[in-house]
């Protein structure tokens, strides 16, 4: 639920990226997302293609939710999808690069509450479920994407 919640972050961050472009800001630099021994994150979650998959079928659910969809209203899909693509494929270790607005800038006015935080992230656990994201993988990219609550939600 977690990753959901941090994968949240991201999308409503792109979204408010396509709706108010600013200039392309630095990348922070992401965490290895591998075990030593072993394929990153972005390998073991599939690749760019199986990202793709999940955002695609996570903005259908997000498009269908009365709940949210007003955020993402006006704003070029395409462009979102790919934003947030680039930024999973990034925190998970692959050779993606975002370069969209901090999610701070980003969230400032848009008055998120955790009712729409939460409703965002249960589309996107459905999203990662519909496409069997495992335990491990799911934890993991928690553990990049976790802690963006704070800076998202602004509202009461």
């Amino acid at each position: 639920m977690r990753v959901a919640r941090a994968l949240l972050a991201a999308a409503l961050l792109a979204a408010v990226a396509c709706r108010h472009p600013a200039p392309p800001a630095p990348a922070p630099a992401a965490p290895a997302a591998a075990t030593p021994a072993g394929p990153s994150l972005y390998t073991r979650l599939g690749g760019l293609d199986a990202i793709h998959a999940v955002v695609g079928d996570f903005l259908r659910r997000v498009a269908a939710d009365a709940r949210i969809n007003a955020f993402f209203r006006g704003v070029d899909i395409d462009t979102l999808a790919a934003r947030l693509a680039d930024q999973i494929c990034q925190v998970s270790g692959g050779p993606c690069r975002y370069t969209g607005r901090s999610m701070r800038q980003a969230h400032a006015d848009l008055n998120v509450t955790n009712a729409d935080f939460d409703a965002l992230v249960e589309d996107l656990a459905a999203s990662l479920d519909h496409f069997d994201v495992g335990t491990r993988e799911k934890g993991e990219l928690l553990q990049v994407l976790g802690g963006l609550r704070k800076q998202i939600v602004t509202g009461r």
